[in-house]
């Protein structure tokens, strides 16, 4: 599929983004979620470094471009209603502005153990 294929099968929000899940390649891992325009999706299937939309600085994110903690994308998938992205990456570093490697590091559930 080419870029502007895969940006026609896209449903973006009344603002321009779509939802995009970050996985880790191989573990399955979820690393992070954020926003993503058509311009976004576009420089990140030609450059294969993710690159984000910034709704607070509106503007191209590109992943780790001051961190260092890049994300190399692996592949691109869609979900059945076009409306979320899945990104396959392999993440250098952390994915999360706080240092942990995942956003998702916050459990509501105790265990019983």
């Amino acid at each position: 599929m080419t870029a502007d294929e895969t940006i026609s099968a896209l449903s973006f929000n009344e603002t321009g983004l779509i939802p995009a899940i970050a996985q880790q390649h191989g573990t399955g891992e979820v690393l992070m979620m954020a926003w993503m325009n058509a311009d976004s999706v576009r420089e990140t299937l030609a450059t294969r470094r993710v690159c984000y939309w910034s709704r607070s600085r509106q503007a191209l994110w590109r992943k780790g471009e001051t961190s260092g903690h890049t994300q190399r994308l692996i592949d691109l998938h869609i979900d059945c209603d076009g409306d979320t992205i899945l990104l396959t990456v392999d993440q250098t570093g952390a994915a999360c502005h706080t240092g942990h490697r995942t956003c998702f590091y916050t459990s509501v559930m105790q265990s019983d153990g």
